[in-house]
Parts: C-alpha cells; sequence; structure tokens
C-alpha cells in the first residue's frame, strides 16, 4: 500500500450483505464471469467482519480494519489510522493519520467518490450523512438504492461519469453495492420471499454489471481493488433471519484484493 497510494486509483467495493457461502457458490459454478479472472485458483477469501450491519462495519473499514482473514493471527492490515499499540499495524501497513482512508486520500491529492447504495449512505437524515460526509462528493438516489432492479447498473454508470469528471487527478471511489440486499427476490423469481438464491442470483447480477466499470478503471489508470462483503444475511438457519446478530452467515464474508 505504501507503493501503491500516490500512484494508484483506489476502488472499494462492498458487495452489501453478502454470504461467503453464496459467494463461493456462484464462483465454483463458472457465474462470475466478472469477477473470477481476480479471484485465482480458491476463488473468494474466508474473513470474518469487524460488523454485523452496515453502519458498524463500513466505520471498521475506513478506519483500516477490514475483513480480517479466517486463522491465527494477528493479521497485518493494508492501511490503518494511527493509533498506539496496535498489533496488526506492521511495517508493510501504510499508516495515517487522519480518522479514516477517506479523508487520508484526500490530504494525498485524490478526489473521493462515494456511490451509496443502501439506507446509511442515503443522506436522507443526519445518521445517513455521516458515512457519505467523508467524501467530497457523494451520490445517493432511489434508482441506485436497495428497491430498484437496475441498482447496479445505475451504480456503475454514476461512478463511470464521476471518475471521468475527476480529469487526471487519483481517484478513490468507492461503492456501497445495494442489490444483494433485501429486497433482493426481484432477481431470481416472480415474488417474494427472497431467498438464498435469489441473493446469489442479486450477486450474478452485480457481476455483469462490474464489467465495464473493471473496463474504465483499467483505461485510466492502474487501479488497486477491494472487494468484499460488509456482513452476511441470516434465511432462517438455526431460526435466524437477517443481520445485526451473531450467527456464523452473518459474521463470515467473501474479500478479495486485486490490481486491475
Amino acid at each position: 500500500m505504501k507503493e501503491l497510494i500516490g500512484n494508484a486509483d483506489i476502488l472499494f467495493i462492498t458487495l452489501d450483505t453478502l454470504r461467503y457461502d453464496a459467494a463461493q457458490s456462484a464462483w465454483k459454478s463458472g457465474q462470475l464471469k466478472t469477477l473470477a479472472p481476480y479471484l485465482g485458483q480458491r476463488g473468494w477469501e474466508k474473513r470474518h467482519t469487524p460488523g454485523s450491519f452496515t453502519y458498524a462495519a463500513h466505520h471498521a473499514f475506513f478506519a483500516g480494519f477490514l475483513p480480517t482473514p479466517v486463522g491465527v493471527g494477528p493479521h497485518p492490515r493494508l492501511f490503518a489510522a494511527e493509533f498506539a499499540g496496535s498489533v496488526s499495524t506492521a511495517e508493510s501497513t501504510y499508516v495515517f493519520r487522519e480518522a479514516t482512508l477517506p479523508q487520508a486520500l484526500a490530504a494525498r491529492d485524490y478526489h473521493t467518490i462515494c456511490i451509496g447504495g443502501t439506507g446509511f449512505f442515503n443522506q436522507q437524515n443526519e445518521l445517513a450523512r455521516v458515512l457519505p460526509g467523508l467524501f467530497a462528493e457523494a451520490h445517493w438516489t432511489p434508482e441506485l438504492g436497495v428497491a430498484c432492479r437496475e441498482s447496479a447498473e445505475n451504480q456503475v454508470a454514476q461512478a463511470i461519469r464521476s471518475v471521468e469528471n475527476a480529469g487526471e487527478r487519483r481517484v478513490f471511489l468507492f461503492i456501497n453495492i445495494a442489490a444483494i440486499h433485501q429486497p433482493n427476490w426481484f432477481y431470481g423469481a416472480v415474488q417474494g420471499p427472497d431467498t438464498l438464491a435469489t441473493h446469489t442470483a442479486a450477486l450474478v447480477a452485480v457481476d455483469r454489471a462490474l464489467a465495464v466499470l473493471f473496463e474504465r478503471m483499467k483505461k485510466r489508470n492502474r487501479t488497486f481493488a477491494i472487494v468484499c462483503s460488509d456482513h452476511g444475511h441470516a434465511y432462517g438457519e438455526d431460526g435466524c433471519f437477517g443481520h445485526r446478530l451473531g450467527h456464523e452467515v452473518v459474521w463470515t464474508v467473501p474479500y478479495a484484493e486485486f490490481l486491475l
């Protein structure tokens, strides 16, 4: 990260609510045409999220606490807000004094862009302005939100417009993908309820939509990408439904990092 910051664009995509098992199943079955070339021979990395719902997880992410690798640690972090005694801050970690990565990159002449998706990014109340407020440029409309079946395509289109408007400046592009979050039944069924199958179908739709964004970022500049989920979602496992709860399907998330 020390070599990349200042010399590459940064693309950070959170696939809101995506479960690890659904993501890995879609990869194994060959449904992820856009992402597969970047996932290697083993597919998604299994990690544990620092938060069981969107707001908590993203606060942690932006401070450098990305999903933690499964297994014995400590696990060195890619980047981190300066914090005395941090055992996961290593020589290779990019450390900044600012509280969050968007603020740190803005101070280093990056243009920071947030393409909102789920409710904590919709800017419709003070709580929903906190996370977008970390960025110089932030977007949200209903067409980018969870209730729109074309949200992924619309989010990608807005992202490309924003990147093109940035001119020659380095960009930090963050996208909170809305499609996999409930409701997702309309990706794989004629009516509700949402199921793990429609959850997975939503991921496949997102994968298709990302193709044009990846191509645009590759042509623009060297780009370092982080693609992961913020938390999973329970569909009745052990009687659990939803998220913001301590079930394995909520805590276990897919993670990938790669250069475009």
